[in-house]
């Protein structure tokens, strides 16, 4: 441990707060709260740690804290800090799934949507639903039922809703607002759970319609009690009072937690969020930290209630997230939070096997390059390569792979501006040159590794930008390839030496991804370099003639030969003026 670190340990205060720790660069890679400052940040550099906190620590070159007057305070903090910073070892639910929901308009004549925002506009939402299929076919049924308007605009005249006794037809008909006031209603009754009353109040009028011999009627009363029974019984009960809650339960092992949620709407289990992470604090704090977070997100609403396991601070959670928190100690909802703890358990156990293999395959092929190149674990890795026919159109490509990942938003193309000729030692030169002198300037996160796609005198290029021009001391080996294109020797040194790494080891075949995926990218921009360059012909320097024409010229005629064999009578058959036609001419023949 640097002194730096122990004088400021021995610093620390004994109250709430916030701690953040820092990379070599300055990068904040964690952000953690704590009841007791001192105790928690002391923790991370005393005892033995598990594979993924270890690795945490090991980064740990600086920390911050901000303290914080009360515990709910430092866990709003944190929650802010993690967005702030989104730093890599915390959790981060960034998920996209949205669930739908049916909605009852605002408007003078209100009509029943499915959307998947809820907005403050003073619509009436019902949800979420677990699927879109789920809420169609509610919606359906509701529409048989309730004549609400189904159009979005009003038509100038009465639609097919209206003569199927769907629509009450505001278009052509007044209707009034206790009209809707009492359809919308019937609607709110039948999605609060209401449906067994309704069900009761169509029996009642199917029976008097067919006393009446109304048979036609009895028959469409009966249409839509079936309709009800089919939608309410793919759902089973869960509870027997008609309250929106959420369930959480957790499970922890291996330094990994799994945190399942049960939705449960208008009695009903309709869905549930399955979410596995890394632990690297108590597991009922992460647990909180996991509340504030999942609510923070627009797709998941606060229920009328939230229950958890007994494990949780409640009183912490209710100020937290504003809405009741019940913790069962027996009971129906003591056996949800059970059965949630116990999925999650489950789930946790299933995806071992996956999480040690993409590991492996990951971060430990990344800890184990850098044992076998003798330098610190380099995390991000930066990769170039260079792509050119016999010189034309140059370009190249660089990769970023971080903890053994592609971080394909970092991906940069570059074109050859300097070199002239196919001289792909130049062109490594100014590439790395123009990246490494823009990330310094901007103050970019710099590389731990840069992989070069080449041999000795890549690599001597490339070291004389960095060292000699730049300054800059970072670890550079190069990927040689075999008379077959593949990954054969890595090399590294001055003079360069081949590095012994197993052709079997995860760390080899990390650098074969890395090597296939920089030449994949390059290639692919080099593609499209050319392919524009061809589209460039002769027609781009004839003045009044740019892209429409070109492209009107070539839809007509079907290739150049046949442009250039064309008169001037026939080229303006494709809509190009006499001047302009008769200058392709005389272009084309020259």
């Amino acid at each position: 441990m640097h002194d730096h670190l122990k004088e400021k340990l021995s610093v620390l205060p004994e109250q709430p707060g916030c701690y953040l720790m820092k990379d070599k660069n300055g990068t904040v890679i964690y952000v953690g709260k704590a009841k007791v400052l001192k105790n928690r940040v002391r923790s991370y550099f005393t005892g033995t740690h598990d594979g993924k906190t270890l690795r945490l620590v090991n980064e740990i070159a600086d920390f911050e804290y901000i303290v914080t007057s009360s515990n709910i305070e430092a866990l709003i903090l944190e929650m802010n800090l993690i967005k702030k910073y989104d730093p890599k070892y915390n959790v981060m639910l960034k998920d996209d799934k949205s669930y739908p929901f049916i909605k009852i308009t605002a408007e003078e004549h209100p009509r029943l949507i499915i959307t998947r925002k809820v907005k403050k506009d003073r619509g009436k939402y019902f949800g979420p639903y677990p699927n879109v299929q789920a809420a169609n076919e509610t919606k359906k049924l509701l529409d048989r039922m309730y004549p609400l308007r189904k159009c979005a605009s009003l038509p100038n005249r009465a639609c097919l809703y209206y003569h199927m006794g769907q629509c009450l037809a505001p278009c052509i008909y007044s209707v009034s607002e206790q009209q809707n006031k009492e359809i919308v209603e019937q609607i709110v009754r039948f999605l609060n759970g209401g449906h067994q009353d309704i069900k009761k109040e169509l029996v009642e009028k199917m029976n008097k319609a067919a006393e009446a011999l109304e048979f036609e009627r009895a028959k469409e009363y009966r249409d839509q009690i079936a309709h009800i029974e089919a939608m309410m019984e793919k759902q089973k009960m869960t509870m027997k009072d008609f309250v929106n809650r959420d369930v959480f339960g957790y499970s922890y092992d291996k330094g990994w937690m799994c945190v399942q949620v049960f939705f449960i709407r208008q009695g009903k289990l309709i869905e549930r969020d399955v979410s596995i992470f890394p632990l690297h604090q108590d597991p009922d704090e992460e647990l909180l930290t996991f509340l504030g977070q999942f609510y923070s997100k627009e797709n998941h609403f606060k229920p009328k209630e939230v229950i958890l396991p007994l494990e949780v601070d409640g009183s912490l959670a209710e100020q937290l997230l504003q809405v009741p928190v019940i913790q069962p100690k027996r009971g129906k909802k003591k056996e949800l939070v059970d059965l949630a703890s116990k999925n999650a358990a489950i789930a946790l156990k299933e995806k071992f096997y996956l999480i040690e293999r993409d590991e492996e395959r990951t971060v430990k092929a990344v800890e184990n390059l850098g044992v076998a190149l003798n330098i610190p674990t380099p995390h991000r890795i930066e990769a170039f390569d260079n792509s050119n026919i016999h010189g034309a159109d140059p370009v190249s490509a660089m990769v970023v792979f971080i903890d053994g990942k592609p971080e394909k938003k970092e991906y940069r193309k570059y074109k050859i501006k300097t070199v002239k000729g196919p001289d792909d030692y130049e062109s490594m030169r100014e590439v790395v040159r123009r990246r490494y002198s823009r990330a310094l300037k901007e103050r970019l996160p710099l590389p731990d590794l840069v992989l070069i796609d080449g041999g000795k005198g890549h690599l001597a290029a490339v070291r004389d930008v960095l060292e000699n021009e730049l300054g800059l001391e970072i670890p550079l080996a190069g990927l040689v390839k075999d008379d077959k294109h593949r990954t054969s020797e890595l090399i590294m040194g001055d003079p360069p030496q081949i590095v012994p790494l197993s052709r079997n080891s995860q760390e080899f075949y990390l650098l074969q991804r890395i090597q296939d995926e920089v030449h994949r990218f390059a290639i692919t921009f080099h593609r499209q370099t050319r392919g524009k360059s061809l589209f460039q012909s002769a027609l781009d320097h004839i003045p009044g003639v740019g892209e429409k024409r070109k492209k009107a010229l070539l839809k007509h005629f079907g290739s150049l030969k046949n442009i250039k064999e064309a008169t001037i009578e026939e080229l303006q058959k494709a809509a190009i003026p006499r001047a302009v036609a008769e200058k392709i001419y005389e272009k084309l023949r020259e």
